[in-house]
């Protein structure tokens, strides 16, 4: 008698369920309901197909673990890098706990559909966004009245003063003003090395730079 895992594309569905709940817990306020379903439905996936309990256990944690970099790369580092080591992290957990190359790849599908999914609940706001990560990164809460008055000048006193990348811009990065190094940030846009640019605004410590154009 067939079953629904003797089908490949039931990855599809369970992964991307999985992954669409999990994430979305994280994103918005769900009360928990979320994380429940996304954490059976992608147990229910890798138990299945796995009965090694140590290589259950570790696709586990490679695929939990890819989920943690890609919001931590989302909300704070903001370059890519780390989030797409977690994709990767993720897409391999899913492919390889497969049984063939067709189930591995609906599981590939079923993984960018779900994590796709999960981030245009933001968009259509059906949910409260969760703030937990906004409290994580530095949103420059630093005003006069906790003792960062000679910061905040010091900051100000950089808007419409050049400058040049010493690193890229990717939108984050390092450029340097009058002699001291500055984290600054790119509106959106990529700004490579060695570029020079202007400061457009300051919001607390956070630099916003546009690039000048020979």
């Amino acid at each position: 008698m067939n079953t629904l895992f003797s089908y490949d594309w039931i990855g599809l569905f369970i992964v991307g369920i999985g992954t669409l709940f999990l994430i979305g817990e994280i994103l918005v306020k769900a009360r928990g309901i979320f994380a429940v379903i996304g954490i059976v439905a992608i147990i229910l996936y890798f138990q299945h197909y796995l009965t090694d309990p140590l290589v259950l256990a570790t696709m586990l944690i490679i695929y939990f673990v890819g989920i943690c970099f890609i919001l931590i790369d989302g909300k704070i580092i903001n370059d890519g890098t780390l989030g797409t080591v977690g994709l990767v992290g993720m897409i391999l957990s899913v492919a390889i706990t497969a049984p063939n190359l067709t189930a591995g790849l609906y599981a590939i599908i079923g993984l960018v559909l779900g994590t796709v999914g999960a981030f245009m609940l933001l968009k259509i706001k059906l949910l409260p966004k969760r703030n937990v990560w906004d409290k994580m990164a530095l949103k420059d809460r630093l005003t006069t009245e906790i003792g960062y008055t000679s910061l905040n000048q010091e900051y100000n006193l950089l808007v419409n003063k050049e400058g040049i990348t010493l690193t890229d811009l990717r939108p984050v990065g390092t450029v340097m003003i009058e002699g001291k190094e500055y984290s600054g940030v790119s509106n959106g846009h990529w700004i490579p090395k060695d570029s020079k640019v202007i400061v457009k605004e300051v919001d607390g410590v956070k630099i916003l730079v546009d690039k000048i154009d020979d």
